[in-house]
Order: structure tokens, then C-alpha cells, then sequence
């Protein structure tokens, strides 16, 4: 079944690799599906969804162990305040449920923000659009399918 991350990549002629595997409803972070995959947690990257203080939406893809530095957060995106959307909120505003937020396919492009690291990588993993579901890219082909820069935000 194709996922519209991977239409999106495959419309652009961008190489992938799909992963599967089983995913736990109790965990869905990016650290355990990286070891239910049998993945390095250093290469696959989360995908999380903020919001400013003036209603704007930023997403941010990272390494499944990073954290986001707000302070590089707002500095990033001009923001006074930033903080996480709710997760009642996460379908309404990219199309996907937790433990399968891509950052590609969104039901609306928002500024999004890949974490510089990626560069030092070959290939990354990042969710395909649905648990149990990681796609393995070239950092520079999710920076172009997802209209992204790379950034310094950890």
C-alpha cells in the first residue's frame, strides 16, 4: 500500500527503502520503533509538530534521541512563544496520528525545519505516514520532497 510519502517521492523520482515492523500502541516514540525495526536510533528521526504564540505551525524533524531547544526553537521561527500541538489536535492539522507523523504528506505544507545532524548521514529513516512504517531517504532528497531546510534547533 502506498502512502502519500511515498507518492510524494516517487512523483519527484526520489530513491527510498521501505521498513516495516510491529509496532506497540504503548510505545509509539521514535526510540522504540527504531528498535523494533531493528534500526540505529541515531538515524531515524521523529517528526514533531508545534505551534507559536500567532497560531503559526512548524515541524521539525530530529533524531529519535534529541530533544528540541525551544530557545533554538523560537530563534528559528521568529517566535516569541512555541510550544508542542495537543495530540487531539494532530489529525485535524497534518493527516497523521501519533507514532506516524511523516513530514512529508501533510494535509498543508508548514515551515519545516530537519535537523542539521542529518548531513552527517547517508540515509535517514523517517515515518512513511503510518505506524509500523519508516521510509529510509537521502537527508537532501526529504529536505526537497518536504520543502524543508536544515537547521541547528537541538
Amino acid at each position: 500500500m502506498k502512502t502519500n510519502a511515498m507518492r510524494i517521492l516517487e512523483s519527484l523520482s526520489m530513491p527510498y527503502e521501505v521498513h516495516t515492523y510491529q509496532f506497540d500502541e504503548d510505545h509509539l516514540d521514535a526510540i522504540h520503533a527504531a528498535k523494533s525495526a531493528g534500526l540505529d536510533p541515531e538515524r531515524v528521526f521523529k517528526t514533531i509538530v508545534m505551534r507559536n504564540s500567532e497560531n503559526q505551525i512548524f515541524v521539525f524533524c530530529l533524531p529519535a534521541e534529541f530533544e528540541i531547544s525551544m530557545k533554538k526553537a523560537r530563534a528559528l521561527t521568529g517566535s516569541r512563544d512555541i510550544d508542542l500541538i495537543k495530540q487531539s489536535e494532530m489529525l485535524a492539522l497534518t493527516g497523521y496520528i501519533r507514532g506516524g507523523c511523516s513530514p512529508l504528506g501533510m494535509k498543508r505544507h508548514y515551515p519545516t525545519f530537519i535537523e542539521e545532524t542529518a548531513l552527517l548521514e547517508d540515509t535517514i529513516y523517517v515515518s512513511g505516514g503510518q505506524r509500523g512504517l519508516q521510509l529510509e531517504v537521502r537527508p537532501e532528497d526529504l529536505r526537497m520532497a518536504a520543502e524543508a531546510r536544515f537547521a541547528d534547533f537541538t
